[in-house]
C-alpha cells in the first residue's frame, strides 16, 4: 500500500482533516493587564505571586489555571483529554510538569523557549490530524521574576536593563484542539517546523536580534512550501520578536525577495504592553504570544474579523551555562496556519 504523505517542500505538514481550536483561555498578571489589550483576556491576576511562596509555583498556578478555564469553557474535563502538550522557560519545565500533575492526563513536556505555544499546536495538531487523539490541551506559559532570576540576575540585585531588553509577560494561555468539535473558533490547516538558525547573537538583552534570522527562514521556507504569498494571510503574526526584532525581520524578508506589508504582520510583544509602560523593546516569554493568541487573535476570528492567519512563535535557545562560556544564542521558529471554519 503506497504512504501518502503529508509532507510538502523543505518542512510544512499538510493537515486535511483540519483539527479544530474549540477553545482557549489566557490569564495575565497586572502590568500585562494595565495594557492595551486589557479586556482579552479571562483573568488579570493582580498578585504577581498568585497566593504562592515562589514565583516558580506561582507560574505553576498561572499554567493550571489557563488550562482548567479553558477546559471548562469548552466543556470539557481532564478525563476527557487524550494529551497535554505545555512548556514553560523553567529548569525542567517545572510550570508545565506541575500543571500537569494536577491535571492527571498523559503529558508531553515541550520546550521551545518562546516558542513553546506553536511547537504545541503544532504537535497537537498533528497528533490529531493523524488520528493519535481526538482531544489535545495545548498550553505555555511564563513569568517576568522567574525568568529574570533564571537567564539573567534576581530581581534584588537591580540590574539596569538595556533598551534592547524586553520584558518577559506573566501569564499563561492554552488552547483545546478537538477532532470532534461542530462549530470550532478556527481550524489549523498546516504546519511548518522551524530550523535552528544562528548567527552568533551573544548578547541576552537582545533576544529580537537573535530570533529575527529564524523567523525569516521559517517564513520564507513556508511561502515556498505552499506556494502561497503574505498576501494570503489576514495576518502574519510572530511571537515575541519585539521592536528590535520586528524591524530585523522586515528587512531580511525585503532582502530574501520576500517583502512582508508591515499593515498585516503583527508582533505579539509589541500588542501586549504600551510604549508607556517602559518595556523597552516590547514582550517576550512563552506568556506573551500564548496569551495574545487564545485572547486577542481567537477574538478576531470569533468575530469573523480574520480568515487565515500564520501564527509563528519564536525561541531565542539561551543557556545561561552556555553563555557564560562564550556560547551564542540560536534561535529558532515554528508556525501554524490558522483558518476560520467554513462549516
Amino acid at each position: 500500500m503506497a504512504e501518502r504523505l503529508k509532507r510538502i517542500g523543505t518542512g510544512t505538514i499538510l493537515l486535511p482533516n483540519r483539527p479544530g481550536i474549540a477553545q482557549t483561555a489566557a490569564i495575565v498578571g497586572k502590568k500585562e493587564g494595565e495594557g492595551p489589550l486589557h479586556s482579552e483576556f479571562d483573568a488579570v491576576i493582580e498578585d504577581d505571586l498568585f497566593g504562592e511562596e515562589t514565583w516558580e509555583k506561582a507560574e505553576s498556578r498561572f499554567h493550571y489555571t489557563a488550562a482548567d478555564i479553558c477546559l471548562k469553557k469548552a466543556g470539557a474535563t481532564p478525563e476527557s483529554v487524550d494529551v497535554t502538550l505545555g512548556g514553560d522557560l523553567l529548569n525542567q519545565i517545572m510550570a508545565a510538569s506541575t500543571a500537569a500533575q494536577k491535571l492527571q492526563t498523559p503529558f508531553l513536556g515541550i520546550y521551545g523557549a518562546c516558542s513553546t505555544m506553536a511547537e504545541t499546536l503544532c504537535i497537537g495538531a498533528m497528533l490529531c490530524d493523524g488520528g493519535y487523539a481526538r482531544r489535545a490541551l495545548c498550553c505555555a506559559s511564563s513569568h517576568f521574576c522567574s525568568a529574570e532570576r533564571q537567564y539573567r540576575f534576581p530581581l534584588e540585585y537591580g540590574n539596569q536593563r538595556p533598551p534592547t531588553s524586553q520584558w518577559t509577560v506573566t501569564g499563561a494561555g492554552a488552547a483545546l484542539l478537538d477532532t470532534s468539535v461542530c462549530r470550532p473558533i478556527c481550524r489549523a490547516t498546516h504546519v511548518t517546523l522551524g530550523r535552528i538558525v544562528d548567527l552568533a547573537i551573544k548578547d541576552m538583552n537582545n533576544m529580537g536580534a537573535a530570533m529575527a534570522p529564524a523567523a525569516a527562514d521559517t517564513l520564507r521556507r513556508h511561502l515556498m512550501d505552499t506556494g502561497r504569498t503574505a498576501a494570503d494571510y489576514d495576518l502574519i503574526i510572530s511571537g515575541d520578536l519585539g521592536k528590535i526584532g520586528h524591524d530585523l525581520l522586515l528587512t531580511l524578508m525585503m532582502d530574501a525577495g520576500v517583502p512582508l506589508d508591515a499593515a498585516r504582520y503583527v508582533d505579539c510583544g509589541m500588542l501586549i504592553f504600551s510604549p508607556e509602560q517602559d518595556v523597552h523593546a516590547g514582550g517576550s516569554g512563552c506568556g506573551c504570544s500564548a496569551s495574545v493568541l487564545c485572547g486577542y487573535i481567537m477574538r478576531l476570528f470569533r468575530e469573523k474579523a480574520i480568515h487565515r492567519v500564520a501564527f509563528m512563535a519564536t525561541g531565542a535557545l539561551l543557556s545561561p551555562t552556555f553563555s557564560q562560556q562564550g556560547g551564542a544564542i540560536p534561535g529558532i521558529a515554528h508556525l501554524i496556519v490558522l483558518e476560520a471554519d467554513e462549516a
